[in-house]
């Protein structure tokens, strides 16, 4: 049977992307240590090889010398154009950082700011914030960086790469962040919703490695949901599922940023539990205040009542998807191993006994950080090649 030049083109960049992402996960090695670990002939990985060198995706270099004979020759993640760059959008404060293609983020590349009140100020305050972390303010980024990963809030319509509506922040309302970015510094920008770019974090970086049925709740700033089935991220008809905080549950409550009232957002989140805190304080303050402020009267009940929300956030995703494992992701449930089991204790009231016995509930490894460079990478991945199956764990099936 003769083979088609496309059908062998195409398994040429799976077989790129399987060596590019088994240097990824496993740092430095030798074609040889590739090709065992991944499950390729040795043909097959040099020939990948030398496309991906040409590319400027890996680099050669020597090996320290461990016994007789010449060392050999390491592959490794290109020094100079192996690298991504990070953008975090939230209520209050924005991040930026660079990272190499391994998912690593150096702290001295990164920086934080107040996130600020127009979308044009936003723009231009993250175009500022890439100059000052690249230190190419106004040079071409190209030379250095193969792209930007957005994490955004709100209704994320991915079709059209537009944020429809952000209840926790207006101002993006109606824009598309990532494409006039991308006209601004000419290098090509990807954002995600944050809750699905959580996910994509978490799986390629943190706690959910291998995992192809898990759910990601977070409850920081609003209330979020990520679910990868089958290892595909549940996304909707246009990018928007997973609004799971809109829901209501409290008629007649609290004002929501959506415009709705009593939404679960509204009292399950750390912005719910810092609205409380500050209530009873009588001054405003932010969630970390909120978790390390002195003993105020009724903040028992603040925990209590949010505590009680919360459990039922995770009844409904476990009740409602079945995930074999669902991670928790924020400040308040991480900030003592006691509220967090007082949630699960709750939740397990609420949860159809047999679907909670079905499901791991864990404490989130990653963040919006990891996601936002995680989603970018996964799109360079994805340009590459389609995932053909995971490698590094010795029983991957060869495309050669």
């Amino acid at each position: 049977m003769i083979e088609s030049p496309v059908a062998s083109e195409l398994l040429s960049k799976i077989n790129e992307r399987r060596v590019l992402e088994f240097v990824q996960r496993n740092g430095p090695a030798s074609r040889a240590v590739i090709a065992r670990g991944g499950g390729m002939s040795a043909p097959t990985v040099s020939k990948a090889v030398v496309s991906l060198i040409r590319n400027e995706f890996l680099e050669e270099t020597e090996a320290s010398q461990a016994g007789f004979g010449r060392p050999g020759k390491l592959l490794q993640l290109s020094e100079q154009k192996a690298n991504v760059l990070g953008v975090v959008i939230d209520a209050d404060t924005c991040w930026i950082g660079s990272a190499r293609l391994d998912g690593a983020v150096g702290e001295e590349q990164s920086i934080s700011f107040r996130t600020p009140k127009t979308y044009d100020g936003l723009l231009q305050a993250v175009i500022n914030g890439l100059g000052e972390i690249t230190g190419n303010v106004k040079g071409d980024l190209s030379e250095r960086f193969r792209g930007v990963g957005l994490s955004v809030p709100g209704l994320f319509n991915s079709r059209v790469g537009e944020t429809v509506m952000s209840p926790n922040l207006h101002l993006l309302d109606g824009q598309r962040l990532a494409a006039d970015l991308s006209n601004e510094i000419g290098l090509q920008c990807i954002a995600l919703q944050e809750s699905h770019a959580l996910c994509v974090g978490e799986r390629m970086y943190g706690a959910a490695r291998g995992m192809n049925d898990f759910a990601i709740l977070d409850v920081s700033t609003g209330l979020g949901l990520g679910i990868v089935s089958g290892g595909h991220l549940l996304t909707g008809n246009s990018g928007m599922a997973g609004e799971l905080g809109h829901i209501t549950v409290v008629p007649d409550g609290q004002r929501c940023g959506c415009g709705n009232r009593g939404c679960l957002e509204t009292v399950a989140t750390d912005t719910a539990f810092a609205r409380l805190i500050s209530r009873e304080l009588g001054r405003k303050v932010g969630v970390k205040e909120a978790l390390t402020a002195p003993a105020v009267n009724g903040s028992e009940e603040v925990i209590a009542q949010t505590v009680d929300y919360l459990a039922i956030a995770v009844s409904a995703v476990i009740n409602i998807f079945n995930p074999a494992t669902l991670f928790l992701h924020g400040q308040l449930m991480n900030s003592d191993p006691k509220i967090f089991k007082r949630v699960m204790r709750q939740a397990k009231k609420r949860t159809l006994s047999p679907s909670f016995k079905d499901c791991r509930i864990l404490q989130s490894q990653g963040n919006k950080r990891l996601g936002a460079v995680a989603g970018i990478i996964d799109h360079l991945a994805n340009e590459l090649a389609p995932a053909f199956a995971p490698v590094g764990n010795g029983n991957t099936e060869q495309a050669s």
